[in-house]
């Protein structure tokens, strides 16, 4: 009980755990020498210099130079006029907190003086001007791409940005950015969740999961009911990475069954049977971090001076055994990946389901369990090996949903269907763009720059992985690792 308690949330055996409160200890090392304390010369400050420019790729730079007034120019020994011999130079990040200003658009109206004075008509022209995101309203296509950067992807609820408006003197009520995001979901990325959609159908190996969701004023339903919101995404290989998320006010496997329509291949999912109600030409793929996490369990679940000689440990160690073989494969190609698992890892999986079988077990017990997993799942487990794009795991349905998970415990709650609704819409833009190596931030506010001026059927142009987008929406190669 009290590893379930007290113990690491992580599934990796033996995990080295930091504490949340200690960063500076954990991260220091006493063993490493202190820099000795040398005379720098000119080379080793440009090595130094170029070393940061490689930290801080591709932002502006500003210089301010320090210069001694002309009158303390002066050599102090021997008076005479002081000369330049070199330069010492510092680098500092400058943060610049956001700035707000409004955006007067004034368009000027032309009329015909010769025809005011003798046509029975006036021609009016307006200078053109670009449409706006919501009309009557100040929202602009840089405010809600903030808006929804804040709340999709920082996690921080509308009524915390209300306050930080606020302390900047200005006031926007969390009722008009809910109504700003609504309305720039439907109108505008709706449209392009379609056709997301689309594309993730095409795809032959896709990844699904589910998570609770609390809407409060459903129609029917106890505001304490709880609705889901369900994943789908592309998986590794996929040329085009697609994650979609879709709000729906139960669990029925009618869900999965409706929004996978004409798709066929093979589908990973958890132990879910609401997924194997699916129609033929939708291959259940299993999850073995799943099978693997009940005999992690078990094992957890036993006093440590008992754990000698304890089968559940034998069942953690065959599926520790399959993990470790997989990332021997990671670099493989997928038939390459195929070929192997079968030589090397498929054996090893016909001894654990060979070993859990002859194995007796209290039913309710955590081995019991973990025994009645495996055992239950094994047509679907088994088919990672048909396929060398498939597997192990369900993990990357798990971790596309996480940012949802997160966002949930902020926001704890959507008040309506229509918010939850547009709540889906914006994950699926937010993190299919993301996969895409796109700054969500720009992409947004490109796509409320440009969609409300272009003709529908030409979206397609604004999908995240299109090549004409600017390069202000992508992520610098450079700064790409530490920027995930």
């Amino acid at each position: 009980m009290t590893e379930y308690i007290y113990g690491s949330s992580s599934e990796k055996t033996n995990p080295e755990q930091l504490s949340l409160f200690d960063e500076a200890e954990n991260e220091a090392d006493k063993r490493r020498p202190e820099p000795e304390v040398e005379q720098i010369t000119y080379t080793r400050r440009h090595g130094r210099e170029k070393q940061e420019e490689e930290t801080l790729p591709d932002l502006p730079v500003e210089t301010v130079e320090h210069i001694l007034p002309k009158e303390e120019q002066i050599c102090p020994e021997c008076g005479s006029e002081l000369h330049v011999m070199g330069h010492d130079t510092r680098r500092e990040l400058e943060i610049i907190p956001a700035q707000v200003k409004v955006i007067e658009h004034v368009r000027e109206v032309y009329a015909c003086r010769n025809c005011e004075k003798t046509a029975t008509s006036v021609p009016i022209i307006k200078a053109p001007e670009p449409e706006p995101i919501i009309k009557g309203s100040a929202a602009s296509p840089s405010s809600v791409a903030h808006i929804i950067t804040q709340k999709y992807v920082n996690a921080v609820p509308l009524y915390r940005q209300e306050q930080e408006f606020l302390m900047n003197g200005i006031l926007l009520s969390r009722q008009t950015m809910a109504n700003w995001l609504v309305r720039s979901s439907e109108d505008w990325l709706s449209p392009l969740y379609e056709q997301l959609k689309i594309e993730l159908l095409r795809e032959e190996v896709l990844h699904a999961d589910e998570t609770t969701l609390q809407v409060l004023k459903e129609p029917g339903r106890s505001s304490r009911s709880e609705s889901y919101m369900w994943l789908y995404r592309t998986g590794e290989c996929a040329l085009r990475p697609t994650a979609l998320y879709e709000y729906q006010p139960t669990r029925s496997s009618s869900h999965p069954k409706a929004f996978l329509n004409g798709f066929r291949g093979y589908l990973h999912t958890d132990g879910y049977a609401g997924y194997h109600a699916l129609p033929s030409e939708v291959k259940i793929v299993g999850c073995w971090a799943h099978a693997r996490r009940k005999f992690d369990e078990a094992v957890k679940g036993t006093p440590p001076e008992a754990r000698i000689n304890l089968p559940s440990q034998k069942g953690l160690d065959l599926c520790n055994e399959l993990f470790r073989l997989e990332r021997e494969y990671e670099k493989l190609k997928p038939k390459e990946r195929y070929e192997e698992r079968l030589r090397r890892s498929k054996s090893i999986s016909e001894a654990l389901f060979e070993w859990a079988s002859g194995l007796g077990a209290l039913a309710k017990s955590l081995l019991g369990k973990a025994i009645h997993y495996l055992l239950s799942q094994r047509s679907y487990l088994e088919n990672v090996y048909e396929d060398g794009r498939l597997e192990l795991s369900n993990n990357r349905a798990e971790r596309s949903i996480k940012p949802f998970v997160i966002g949930r415990k902020n926001w704890l709650f959507s008040a309506t269907p229509k918010g939850a609704n547009a709540s889906s819409v914006i994950y699926s833009v937010v993190e299919t763009a993301k996969e895409n190596g796109l700054r969500p931030f720009e992409y947004l506010k490109y796509l409320f720059e440009t969609m409300p001026n272009k003709e529908e059927e030409k979206y397609e142009s604004l999908l995240p992985w299109s090549a004409t987008l600017p390069d202000r929406c992508r992520v610098k190669s450079d700064s790409s690792s530490a920027g995930s």
